[in-house]
C-alpha cells in the first residue's frame, strides 16, 4: 500500500513538472529594432530567444515623453510577432511573419506580441 501512494505521488509530481515546462516557452530566433541613441544615431538592439506568447514593451521607448519610437523592425524567430506603436501593445498594430524580411525605418514600434498565431 505504501509503496502504491509514493508511485502515485512521484507520477503525479511528474506530471506537474512536465505542465509547468511545458507552459513557459520562447520564440526560438533574434528579434531585433533600431532606435535612436543619445547622441542622435541608429543604434541597433536584439532579443534573443523572447518568450511567447507575451507581449513585450521595449525598454528604450517605453516613455514616449522621453524617446522616440523604435523602428525598423525584423522578425528573425519561428514565432509571428505583433508590433504596435505604443507601449503595453496598443494602438495601432502591424503583423511580421516568421523569419521575415526587415521591415522599412517608417515602420515604427513601442512594444511587440510574440505568438504563435497571426
Amino acid at each position: 500500500m505504501h509503496l502504491r501512494h509514493t508511485i502515485t505521488a512521484t507520477l503525479g509530481a511528474l506530471a506537474l513538472v512536465v505542465t509547468l515546462s511545458a507552459s513557459a516557452s520562447a520564440a526560438t530566433g533574434d528579434f531585433s529594432y533600431k532606435i535612436v541613441g543619445l547622441d542622435g544615431s541608429p543604434q541597433s538592439v536584439t532579443l534573443h530567444d523572447p518568450d511567447s506568447p507575451a507581449c513585450i514593451t521595449l525598454p528604450e521607448v517605453a516613455d514616449p515623453d522621453a524617446s522616440e519610437p523604435a523602428f525598423a523592425p525584423h522578425n528573425d524567430t519561428d514565432t509571428w510577432a505583433m508590433v504596435f506603436t505604443e507601449d503595453g501593445c496598443t494602438g495601432d498594430s502591424w503583423t511580421l511573419r516568421p523569419h521575415g524580411h526587415p521591415a522599412t525605418d517608417r515602420l515604427k514600434l513601442r512594444s511587440v506580441y510574440f505568438t504563435d498565431r497571426h
